[in-house]
């Protein structure tokens, strides 16, 4: 066993704070890396305050990881001490059931095992993840990236960028489609990076008129008010795929509206609480439907970081030290970043 610095949560109204804990010697098939960089993502926040109503304290967030390999196991083959590692949502799942067998892990039957406020099934316990100074995951579970990418930039990549990556793949979106993006944020800005280098005609929906020039900086074709029922009217069933990213509730129905026959509106925001029932006849007449994506498998995440170091592609960030993240979590809640936090593990105590 070995000693890990953290923070953590210890209850829904409690700030993170430092927390110390144990992590597991590295078995034969183990990767120990020695963390650098952990993205903040939106789900760290419902967890830690519990708006999923499924936190299990104390909570360590975190699964947007990247570091150094610091040991590995004896039968380990694709991972050196010294290389570059990463880690995203998951870090195990029962591997053979037909999901698993598919390499769609994320939507494993047993439920995958997910890289914090999960059951540990070698501790016991849940799983502590990245806002901490060490990790050990099962090589099937570690993730390789390019030392072409900064790493900081890269971390986010881990879920934001998943995150958006696989339903854009997923639904063929290429250069003959019309893509929209709704929301500027953590996964928004991936969104209209990735459709952008598929070649797609992409919009931004968005409520903000000051995110214009920052939307087109990132991709964009062009930007709409989402609030402007004239802009939106323009737009009316023109559109093959929409990915809308805000974990807000908000009316879907302004939005199925725009899609073409056969149309595709894709849910990946995660809301505390539901979306408003839409409108069927919205639906039926056009075939439109709504869809709904996780992250993706680990094969597909690699395919992922390997585009994005073949293309240059990264988030933007802001580093922060472990200390500021309860500000940070404040900050996030008003949209005050562009577009993802990043925190510096450097600012943790390593022994």
């Amino acid at each position: 066993m070995t000693k890990v610095h953290g923070y953590a949560a210890h209850g829904a109204a409690s700030p993170l704070g430092p927390f110390a804990f144990e992590r597991r010697d590295p078995g034969p098939r183990d990767v120990e890396i020695d963390i650098q960089f952990c993205g903040v993502c939106h789900s760290d926040l419902h967890t830690v305050r519990n708006e999923w109503a499924n936190s299990v304290y104390p909570v360590v967030p975190g699964h947007e990881i990247v570091g150094r390999v610091s040991r590995i196991g004896s039968a380990v083959t694709g991972f050196k001490a010294g290389g570059i590692a990463a880690v995203g949502c998951m870090v195990d799942s029962c591997r053979t059931c037909p999901e698993c067998e598919a390499g769609l892990e994320q939507y494993c039957q047993h439920g995958a095992i997910l890289t914090y406020n999960s059951p540990d099934k070698h501790l016991g316990g849940m799983t502590f993840g990245g806002y901490s100074n060490r990790v050990v995951v099962d090589e099937a579970f570690v993730l390789r990236v390019s030392d072409k990418l900064n790493l900081a930039a890269a971390a986010p990549l881990l879920c934001a960028g998943i995150t958006t990556y696989s339903p854009l793949r997923h639904w063929g979106v290429g250069k003959d489609s019309k893509v929209g993006i709704v929301g500027l944020g953590g996964l928004g800005h991936m969104g209209l990076k990735f459709a952008h280098a598929f070649g797609a005609h992409t919009v931004l929906f968005t409520t903000s008129p000051g995110k214009t020039a920052d939307a087109r900086r990132l991709g964009a074709d062009a930007v709409v008010m989402s609030r402007n029922p004239d802009e939106m009217k323009r737009h009316a069933g023109s559109f093959d795929f929409i990915l809308d990213t805000v974990a807000a509730p908000h009316d879907l129905d302004a939005l199925t509206s725009l899609l073409k026959r056969d149309g595709t509106l894709c849910l990946v925001g995660a809301p505390a609480t539901p979306h408003p029932s839409p409108m069927v006849f919205n639906l039926i007449f056009k075939r439109r439907r709504i869809a709904g994506s996780l992250i993706g498998g680990i094969a597909e995440t690699q395919e992922m970081l390997d585009f994005c170091a073949d293309r240059g592609i990264t988030c933007d960030v802001e580093m922060i030290p472990i200390q500021q993240i309860n500000t940070a979590y404040e900050r996030m809640l008003r949209s005050d970043v562009k577009y993802r936090f990043v925190i510096d593990m450097a600012s943790l105590p390593r022994a």
